[in-house]
């Protein structure tokens, strides 16, 4: 979060304004009722929340969620991990940018040192969660540590998955010319070490998994920019103010939140749910490509407020 633009001054929302854990249970179990079997909780950072810990336990044990998985940027995960890991939580998706402090600093917009993440990293595999590592990729930036990376994680047999500078939110200065191609990321890795395509492991996933021929593990490559995949999206957002976005690049979010505190019973919440869900056009990724022809610009929501 950039801090000339979320400085101190800036107007974060209050407390009430939030989601609480009694609620967040309540809609998830409305999902799961529609045939949701994954929920994963992202930021922003989620492990600022101090409730993260029973939220996971009650997706676990109340909800009957058969996975919940979490997406951090691992600067807290070392206080937590093993706390997740007896909550219940399925598995961990934690973001490295680099393995220079210097450069991780300067992706992750705070200065925070990439070694402590990786330190957190080590931990929490030793304690038996399952992890992949998430990078997004600037030309400029950290390309040129494509391979470090990707030896690196290789190494210690955890995923890597490279993704596409994306162009969410208003504020992180994005530029075409900054975006490394997918097809150059798999190029670059497998003159290094030979990949082959995998199939993907289920029907939308947005990550294209490739694996070494050594039989060294995988990386993934997640092209939003290069090959949008909105056809087979069925990714939907619940942002912390309890808006339900079906697109990531989409402003507009039906206020599912204020359904409940309305009175909605589980049954209407869920009816609520479905009708927003049947009724979907989104093909934001696509249009995109049309917008940044004619030079048009749309708002977005920022990553900070609805997660990756």
């Amino acid at each position: 979060m950039p801090k000339e633009v979320f400085g101190a001054d800036y107007p974060f929302l209050h407390d009430l304004q939030l989601m609480s854990a009694d609620e967040i249970v309540q809609i998830a179990r409305s999902f799961v009722e529609l045939g949701v079997t994954k929920i994963r909780l992202t930021g922003g950072e989620p492990l600022l929340r101090k409730d993260l810990t029973e939220i996971v336990r009650r997706l676990k044990s109340e909800v009957g969620l058969p996975e919940v998985a979490l997406t951090t940027n691992g600067w807290l995960l070392g206080r937590y991990a093993e706390a997740l890991r007896d909550a219940g939580l399925d598995r961990l998706n934690v973001s490295v940018d680099s393995l220079a402090a210097e450069t991780a600093g300067k992706m992750n917009g705070l200065g925070l040192d990439s070694r402590k993440v990786l330190a957190a990293i080590d931990e929490a595999s030793a304690l038996g969660l399952p992890i992949k590592i998430n990078t997004a990729v600037r030309r400029g930036i950290n390309d040129h540590e494509v391979e470090d990376l990707a030896a690196y994680f290789r190494e210690r047999g955890q995923t890597l998955r490279f993704i596409e500078f994306m162009d969410v939110g208003n504020t992180n200065g994005w530029n075409a010319e900054e975006v490394v191609p997918a097809q150059e990321i798999v190029s670059r890795i497998n003159a290094r070490w030979p990949i082959e395509p995998v199939e993907p492991a289920y029907r939308g996933e947005v990550a294209a998994r490739y694996r070494y021929t050594d039989g060294s593990g995988e990386i993934g490559i997640i092209a939003s920019i290069t090959e949008p995949f909105c056809k087979d999206c069925h990714r939907a957002r619940l942002s912390v103010n309890g808006r339900l976005h079906t697109c990531l690049f989409s402003s507009l979010g039906w206020d599912v939140l204020a359904e409940l505190r309305k009175g909605a019973d589980q049954e209407a919440l869920t009816l609520y749910i479905s009708n927003i869900w049947s009724g979907r056009v989104d093909r934001y990724s696509d249009e995109r490509a049309d917008q940044a022809l004619t030079g048009q610009k749309s708002d977005k929501p920022e990553m900070s407020y609805l997660g990756g």
